[in-house]
């Protein structure tokens, strides 16, 4: 079997011949760490980006068989603004911090040589008049989005490729608590309902849109993938039930789309616990979590499995931070995932992009012993 074929079989509840060894990528400090102690040459990790030719080398010196996160995007990523909004600094502060405007239009504070989330600032969508004015406009498909050269070079390598290839479905609510902030999402909820709906209604027709365009380039994906990223260690940062009756819909149209092209694996992204949407998600077609982060509250497939079923598949799980302690750390979270694999639809990675901490060696050696587990 290749991965590609191990990939449906697991996430399907078939038989295959071993389980395949996955990560989620690598932040850019990792790596740098990595040429700095000889692993790896400073040539190899420049744009090692998901899925790209330096970052399947990197993958096979580990030891693993590919990134999870291996999607087929436009240029505009999880967002579906186009084009995005032109990045600049905006102030510059003397302790080195400096003022960023992003392609999402929010400015941020961030600071040289950190590469964490900046703090927002301030948005320029603030209201109605700025929606139509400054977004509005950039949520109308386009297929200049597009790199007509990959989608090509794509469609013809569907039939011989043997890793799997997912499609990104963007964000329908993620990006929009990006667009606004946090908390002026919450109050545009209450304050001004027709806007609310409408920028939700906007993002979903235009994602369905994206997404159908994709479908239609004749290019042959093994799932479709969804991120979010609205969820913090105790819970959803929008109303569960708002969530389910106003972004519920939206997933199923475009579930819906891709079951109709043959795709019958659909995984979202979302960090935090996510319990709480769980319903909307899995109600709506949407069947597979990631990545399942081990974090503060101890997340894991069992219990959501024991409540919907075996509709509910998973991929993540496996705690990144053994691989920054020892080998006896790595045998004793290999032995704890054992009873999750048994239960089926259930490929474990670790459960975020692989920290600077994490030692080489270490890792090397997690993939070895996954293989000799579950081979």
């Amino acid at each position: 079997m290749n991965n590609r074929q191990r990939l449906h079989a697991v996430l399907n509840y078939e038989d295959y011949d071993r389980l395949p060894v996955v990560h989620f990528g690598f932040w850019t400090e990792l790596l740098e760490k990595w040429v700095a102690e000889g692993h790896l040459q400073p040539e190899e990790i420049a744009d090692a980006v998901d899925g790209s030719a330096k970052e399947s080398l990197i993958t096979n010196k580990l030891g693993f068989d590919f990134n999870y996160y291996t999607t087929f995007n436009d240029s505009s990523k999880f967002s579906p603004l186009w084009p995005p909004f032109e990045t600049k600094r905006i102030k510059e502060y003397p302790d080195g911090s400096y003022e960023y405007l992003n392609e999402y239009g929010v400015t941020e504070l961030r600071k040289t040589g950190v590469t964490c989330i900046g703090a927002e600032v301030a948005h320029t969508l603030v209201d109605r008049k700025s929606w139509e004015e400054h977004y509005l406009p950039r949520l109308q498909f386009c297929e200049d989005r597009y790199d007509d050269e990959l989608i090509k070079k794509l469609a013809v390598e569907s039939d011989s490729r043997s890793e799997p290839l997912g499609i990104t479905c963007k964000s329908l609510y993620g990006v929009i608590r990006n667009w606004f902030g946090v908390e002026a999402i919450c109050y545009l909820s209450a304050e001004d309902e027709d806007l609310y709906d409408e920028v939700i209604k906007t993002v979903g027709d235009v994602t369905y849109t994206i997404v159908k365009w994709g479908l239609e380039t004749g290019i042959k994906f093994d799932f479709g993938h969804f991120w979010e990223d609205i969820c913090f260690k105790n819970g959803p940062l929008v109303n569960p039930k708002v969530f389910m009756e106003k972004v519920g819909p939206h997933y199923r149209r475009i579930t819906d789309l891709l079951n109709d092209y043959g795709i019958n694996i659909v995984s979202l992204d979302c960090d935090g616990m996510i319990d709480l949407l769980i319903p909307t998600w899995i109600e709506n077609g949407v069947n597979t979590m990631f990545p399942i982060e081990v974090g503060t509250w101890g997340a894991e497939i069992t219990p959501w499995r024991e409540k919907y079923g075996r509709e509910l598949r998973g991929v993540g799980g496996m705690n990144k931070h053994v691989l920054s302690r020892d080998k006896a750390a790595v045998d004793a979270e290999i032995e704890r995932l054992r009873p999750l694999v048994d239960l089926g639809g259930f490929l474990p990675c670790p459960d975020h992009r692989l920290p600077l901490e994490n030692k080489w060696e270490l890792v090397q050696y997690y993939c070895e012993r996954m293989r000799r587990v579950f081979g």
